[in-house]
């Protein structure tokens, strides 16, 4: 899985606007055919109609992510910010496909509202069975 961070959150950490320790953070599903446009899709609402319908154990804009660690990587030269995994119980039928997920930070209100941290790429359309767990494991992004 590929992570692309966002142009809209790298201005908001310039601005003092994103606390990754203290702000909660979300991910939604993306529908599948959703391509992620990094200089266009700056937040929530630029997105919410590709979110995956509700339904079979995913429901839209819920899950909130935890856990959170902040790492300084000075080998790298870049930082690390890292949430526990995340898992979705596939009910009443299939979850998906879906190209990937969005995280964005639910706190964040102005000067751009529920921001996007970033998009996890799944490397293609991805289905979890009914009845199966989805999971989106070691959540990552960095920060270079």
């Amino acid at each position: 899985m590929a992570s692309t961070v966002s142009n809209k959150i790298k201005f908001l950490l310039a601005s003092k606007a994103i606390d990754f320790a203290n702000d909660s953070f979300k991910v939604v599903l993306m529908d599948t055919g959703f391509v992620y446009d990094v200089d266009a899709h700056h937040g929530y609402a630029d997105i919410s109609t590709y979110e995956l319908d509700s339904g079979n154990g995913y429901t839209q804009n819920t899950k909130e992510l935890s856990g959170v660690a902040i790492e300084e990587d000075d080998t790298n030269n870049r930082c690390e910010v890292t949430w526990d995994n995340v898992q979705w119980t596939a009910s009443g039928g299939d979850i998906g496909p879906s190209p990937g997920a969005i995280i964005f930070d639910a706190t964040v209100t102005t000067p751009q509202a529920d921001p996007i941290v970033g998009y996890i790429d799944f490397g293609g359309e991805q289905t979890q069975a009914d009845g199966g767990v989805a999971t989106i494991a070691n959540v990552k992004f960095r920060l270079a």
